[in-house]
């Protein structure tokens, strides 16, 4: 019974997350997209895969957010 336990408080490997731009990195000119664009479309894709892979493994942790 101590392995079934166990074996469901085990937590998936997850993915780095992305690196967030030093400020810097933004040239300060409107560009688009910008270097902080791209890290929150990176971090929502970074999001989406830790779901995913926390759904495939049956983990309903929620308070854990990334």
């Amino acid at each position: 019974m101590a392995n079934a336990h166990s074996a469901q408080s085990v937590k998936p490997p997850l993915p780095p997350p992305p690196r967030e731009p030093d400020w810097d990195e933004c040239c300060g000119n409107g560009c688009n997209p910008c270097v902080f664009d791209l890290y929150e479309q990176r971090l929502e894709r970074w999001r989406a895969r830790c779901e995913q892979i926390r759904s495939q493994h049956g983990a309903t942790d929620k308070d854990e957010k990334p």
